[in-house]
């Protein structure tokens, strides 16, 4: 039995103030907020959030088990960063993985599934982010479009690797190096078109149109994680929010 183990059961309330804290602390992080590679304490994020060191170990916990940090000999936790090639594998797990999903999808979801993945369109369409086409932002969750299909795929164990074990890292590199000029309205209207065949239960073409969507997605994320590479900086202290150089 490992000290884990051992260790005294959250109360509701910790567990509940856990809760907040993570999602607060994971959405700092997805959006760029706390910076991959950058170092996190246990003071510093405490006294940012004001909280307890009870619930901010429990939510480090959860973002470790989600890989949004890592902790490392010698250093402690940083806030995950993946190298090139690190990106390359996920995103080669991700086009594998989800252009399964929408074949399955093609094959399983429901009439009202596909009605909930035309009104995430229609939400996304009134997005000022998307008309200026500065980018392409999608809340998680049920408003996300990708996490529908593969919750529609209705096969547990593809919701298991893209709806919990990879879905933050994913979406964490989808949102900071999301596309801008061109690609947000391409990606929209490709989004249309992976509904059309799911909708015809075409499982074939929604394969291939969502291998298609992701391999673009793919070429500009890492040509723009390559960009950010070439001028990087260090992480820089920023008062009472966890980091540190």
């Amino acid at each position: 039995m490992t000290s884990a183990e051992y260790e005294t059961p959250a109360t509701p309330e910790v567990r509940t103030l856990a809760e907040r804290v993570f999602h607060q602390l994971q959405d700092a992080i997805v959006r760029g907020e706390l910076a991959p590679g950058s170092k996190i304490t246990e003071p510093g994020l405490s006294k940012a959030y004001g909280i307890s060191r009870g619930p901010l170990r429990e939510a480090m916990r959860r973002l470790e088990a989600h890989r949004l940090i890592e902790r490392v000999p010698h250093v402690g936790a940083r806030v995950v960063k993946l190298s090139m090639k690190e990106l390359m594998e996920l995103f080669d797990v991700r086009e594998a993985l989800e252009s399964m999903a929408a074949r399955i999808a093609a094959e399983h979801m429901t009439a009202s599934e596909i009605a909930g993945l035309r009104e995430v369109l229609a939400v996304h369409e009134k997005q000022a982010d998307l008309a200026s086409g500065e980018a392409y932002y999608q809340r998680e969750g049920d408003l996300d479009f990708h996490y529908r299909i593969v919750v529609g795929s209705h096969n547990r164990m593809l919701m298991a690797l893209l709806c919990d074990d990879l879905y933050y890292l994913v979406r964490m590199y989808r949102t900071q190096f999301s596309a801008s000029g061109a690609r947000p309205q391409k990606a929209f209207v490709e989004h249309h078109r992976i509904v059309d065949a799911i909708e015809a239960g075409d499982a074939e073409l929604a394969e291939l149109l969502m291998r298609r969507h992701v391999s673009a997605s793919r070429e500009n994320v890492m040509a723009r994680y390559a960009a950010s590479l070439e001028g990087r900086d260090e992480p820089q202290v920023v008062a009472g929010n966890g980091l540190v150089t």
